[in-house]
Parts: structure tokens; C-alpha cells; sequence
């Protein structure tokens, strides 16, 4: 995704896993997604659109939160109950499980913002979507109207893609390369 202008942007919790560059909605966090004693608890939370009706108002746009950690980062981050290896009480809890990255997942496509992370939320702007983060039509033309897809109506896997629709939708496109497999929309604010 590349974020070509915004005029809005907020800073969000995911409360479920969600590619970057979907299109997702407002709800309240809850004690699941609680970090460092509460502080990410008075943040909004975002998801992807279960139905219609929420992706007729899942009007912002989801990408990693900045970030100025060193390299590499590893998600989900290892922490320690305070046994290393065969503790006194605990089972032995390293090695651990994780993902390793030498560039920060923002800056690499198609990847998958962790349920509980940190995120920007932007609302109203100028997007460009690759290949996978949107749904290809030869109805993407100039002025043309787009929303998100559901659950419900879609699959778990396709919620929150950007999609052609008739009528309704949250932004208009401003440019479609299909040769390059590139989408670029303004998103209603």
C-alpha cells in the first residue's frame, strides 16, 4: 500500500489479524488486547467488516504503525515468565516461535498486521492498492465508486478488500493500471 495524501489519522489497536491496506471500523478495545498495564486499553480498536452494513461504514484504511525499532524485529515478540530455559517453576520457554524481519513489515508488501498490534488508522485520502489488496474489475475506472467486502456476504479471507461497487461505497477511483495491477482511490472523508 502506499499512502499517496491523508487527511486524517489516528492510532488504533488491531483486535484480530488484518493485512494491511484493508478497509476496517471503529470498535471498542476490551482487556484482551491490554499491554504494559492497561496502556493500550483506551485506544479504539479496529476490524475488518462482518456484514453490509459494517462495510458500508468501514471507512479507514489500515497500515503499521510507524516504527523505530532496530532490526531485525520478531513477531510476535519473545517474553520470558521469568524462567530461561529449565527453570525453577516453569517450563522451559526458549527457544521461542517468531517471525524474524530485516526491514520493518511497512515496508514490505502483503503483510499481516497481529491481532493486539499497534496501528494507523487513516481516514479520507489518496491510496494506491497492489496486486491482492483489492478486488480487479473492468467496472475500476475513473470516478467509479468503491466500498469493502463482508464476511457475511464475502469470505473471512476477502473482509475489508476494496471492491467495485454500484452504487454507495466509501471513495471514488482516481486511477486503475491494470497492467501494473495498481489502484489508486480517494477515500471519502
Amino acid at each position: 500500500m502506499e499512502i499517496r495524501k491523508y487527511n486524517d489519522i489516528i492510532g488504533v489497536v488491531t483486535t484480530e489479524e488484518i493485512a494491511e491496506g484493508r478497509l476496517v471500523l471503529m470498535v471498542p478495545t476490551d482487556a484482551s488486547e491490554s499491554y504494559d498495564f492497561g496502556s493500550r486499553e483506551d485506544l479504539p480498536g479496529v476490524k475488518t467488516p462482518d456484514d453490509s452494513t459494517e462495510a458500508g461504514i468501514a471507512k479507514y484504511l489500515v497500515a503499521f504503525a510507524v516504527d523505530n525499532s532496530s532490526t531485525p524485529i520478531y513477531n510476535p515478540y519473545p517474553s520470558f515468565d521469568f524462567a530461561l530455559r529449565e527453570g525453577w517453576d516453569q517450563a522451559a520457554n526458549v527457544p521461542f516461535n517468531a517471525q524474524v524481519f530485516l526491514s520493518h513489515p511497512g515496508n514490505m508488501r502483503g503483510q499481516t498486521i497481529p491481532s493486539g498490534s499497534l496501528a494507523l488508522a487513516f481516514a479520507g485520502g489518496v491510496f494506491t492498492l497492489y496486486s491482492g489488496q483489492y478486488v480487479a474489475s473492468a467496472s475500476l475506472v475513473v470516478g467509479a465508486r468503491v466500498g469493502a467486502m463482508d464476511t457475511t456476504s464475502d469470505t473471512a479471507a476477502e473482509a475489508g478488500l476494496v471492491e467495485y461497487v454500484a452504487s454507495g461505497g466509501i471513495g471514488n477511483v482516481v486511477q486503475y493500471d491494470a497492467t501494473a495491477q495498481e489502484l489508486t482511490f480517494r477515500l471519502d472523508y
